[in-house]
């Protein structure tokens, strides 16, 4: 099994750091169904610098989703520095730097997926981080800013003789985004270049998907993004199938309405009624797809804006299934996902 700074990893299948998604009630609920390693969405350094109070609340971790890492983003190394201090102080199991981020608004920045361009300049801000801190540091990079600019196994290189942990990397370039197909290729390549463990990303939506990509890139864990989404237990089912080579069926409109409904609660627990409710509408409508007849119910949760009452009508929806709520449903992984951290 993988291990990481000193950690000892379960089995070889993690949870990927998205922004506006894998805040503390979903990793919670992504480690009970069986992630290795979960991640908090970016957080930006220089909201941590500056203390501001959303930005902390992003930095709250909780015992029972260890081993957990907390992902910043940044241009500057004296910021990142400042920023990874204040990490940790906070003691996740490790620090995670985010050089992957495609997002205009961060890359425009020289942060994010912008720190590709420049091995040398990424390298000398992550020994900087790796410097100030006394936890593992590991960074999540693309395959590079474009086809003209493929800089993953020259950035690798930087970042291990700068002393990260490990290295998570996305077979996309900036260019892609999340369309196109992910070059597992790059991911072998980079396998190549580096001796600390490499952690594979990208297109994993199957248990099968997840076994190939082991064997055909030689990395030694597999990220799990987008095919998290609304199916939680697809960590449960790749990790089976990966010790077994049995598949196990996908979750029944009863566990995904029953999941939403625990959700939600967990989000009003940690956040607050308002806020949870308005950003939980997203996850109840990926934990929707292929829910039988659901085109209403996702249009009433949209509306509503009290927890109690999208649960009821979750719970009425279940109720009117019968016999069907406890069949598999036909999984698709969503596609909405520009926000998507790398």
């Amino acid at each position: 099994m993988p291990t990481i700074g000193g950690i000892r990893l379960e089995h070889p299948v993690v949870m990927a750091p998205m922004a506006g998604v894998t805040d503390l009630p979903f990793r919670l609920i992504a480690r009970e169904l069986g992630a290795a390693l979960v991640y908090s969405e970016l957080v930006s350094a220089k909201g941590i610098c500056y203390g501001n109070r959303k930005t902390l609340k992003l930095l709250e971790t909780d015992p029972a989703e260890r081993p957990v890492g907390l992902q910043i983003f940044g241009g500057e190394a004296a910021v990142m520095v400042e920023a990874a201090r204040h990490v940790a102080e906070r003691r996740p199991d490790l620090l995670d730097i985010n050089m992957g981020c495609p997002v205009p608004k961060i890359t425009r920045n020289d942060e994010g997926c912008a720190l590709m361009l420049d091995p040398k300049r990424a390298g000398r801000m992550v020994r900087a981080v790796v410097e100030a801190v006394d936890l593992p540091v590991t960074a999540k990079i693309r395959k590079g800013w474009d086809e003209n600019h493929v800089t993953a196994p020259e950035v690798a290189r930087e970042l291990e003789r700068a002393g990260v942990a490990a290295i998570a990397i996305h077979g996309r370039t900036r260019e892609q985004f999340y369309s196109g197909r992910a070059d597992w290729g790059i991911i072998r390549l980079v396998k190549q270049a580096v001796d600390v463990p490499v952690i594979g990303n990208g297109d994993v939506f199957t248990p099968q998907d997840a076994a190939r990509m082991l064997e055909e890139t030689g990395c030694d864990a597999v990220m799990i993004g987008r095919a998290c989404l609304g199916d939680p237990w697809i960590f449960r089912r790749v990790v089976h199938y990966l010790n077994t080579g049995e598949l196990l069926p996908p979750p029944s409109s009863r566990d995904k309405l029953t999941m939403a409904v625990r959700h939600l609660r967990m989000a009003v627990q940690f956040k607050g009624e308002y806020t949870a409710v308005r950003e939980m509408r997203r996850p109840i409508a990926w934990y929707l797809k292929g829910v039988p007849r659901a085109n209403r119910l996702k249009q009433l949760v949209q509306r509503l804006d009290k927890a109690e009452l999208v649960a009821e009508a979750l719970m009425e929806h279940l109720d009117s299934l019968g016999a069907q709520a406890d069949e598999p449903v036909r999984l698709q992984p969503p596609t909405d996902m520009q926000e998507e951290a790398a």
